[in-house]
């Protein structure tokens, strides 16, 4: 009894709700006819969006859940499952209310969010450009410094011989030094025996006059001599040479 008392009384409300659906189903149409004119979106543009819209990954599977979901709420409806009311077109209203706001708001947030990642991602590829030619420079700062072990091998062997002649030039300048050195003693030792020698013949030569001076003041000398040069006259006479 109570179950029947029940139904009677849904499919009361389900008559009183029907014509208010009617009354509210042409403002719903006139409002999205409304809005449908003011986006100016072609109707092959509309349908694809609806289209993609429905649930599913192919054609075949969208169209499925579409007859599915309409036999259904058909079905309930017929069978006075659920029973349209008031709410119903209010729920139904404020769905198509979001749906239009999420679209309207959709395409500036879909191109902020697009100039966003494309800021991001232009940062990102400037700091990869950034990167690579860091990392290409260090690349060719290393291939010209690949020869810096063999230059420095050669610059190492140059200067080992730079010592050696350096060394050997520092011994033949002291070898030299000391042969200048050696000369000028043996040439002071000439000079000075040079000048021992003249002092002597000096000496000599003087001691010698000196006793041919005394010898011919001497009487007996100075007779002896008169008389081998008086012997030596009458012997070139005799000889006739004179």
């Amino acid at each position: 009894m109570a179950s029947r008392l029940l139904t009677k009384s849904l499919r009361a409300s389900a008559s009183l709700a029907r014509p208010q659906v009617v009354a509210a189903l042409p403002r719903v149409a006139v409002s999205e006819s409304t809005r449908g004119y003011a986006d100016k979106q072609p109707p092959a543009e509309r349908a694809s969006a609806i289209i993609d819209s429905l649930p599913g990954n192919s054609l075949v599977t969208k169209t499925g859940s579409v007859v599915l979901g309409t036999g259904l709420v058909a079905a309930a409806i017929s069978q006075e499952l659920y029973v349209v009311n008031e709410e119903t077109v209010v729920a139904i209203g404020f769905i198509i209310l979001l749906t239009a706001l999420g679209r309207s708001i959709y395409g500036p947030y879909g191109d902020w969010s697009r100039g966003h990642v494309e800021k991001i991602a232009g940062i990102l590829n400037d700091a990869r450009k950034d990167h690579t030619a860091a990392v290409q420079e260090r690349i060719d700062a290393v291939n010209e410094m690949r020869d810096v072990v063999s230059i420095t091998k050669d610059l190492f062997a140059l200067s080992k011989e730079t010592a050696k002649l350096e060394a050997e030039a520092y011994v033949l300048k002291q070898k030299t030094g000391v042969a200048a050195e050696v000369k000028a003693v043996l040439d002071s030792w000439v000079r000075y025996e040079q000048q021992a020698k003249e002092n002597e013949q000096a000496e000599l030569a003087r001691s010698v006059i000196e006793k041919v001076m005394a010898d011919i003041q001497n009487e007996k000398t100075q007779r002896e001599i008169l008389m081998n040069a008086i012997a030596e006259v009458e012997q070139l006479v005799k000889n006739k040479a004179i």
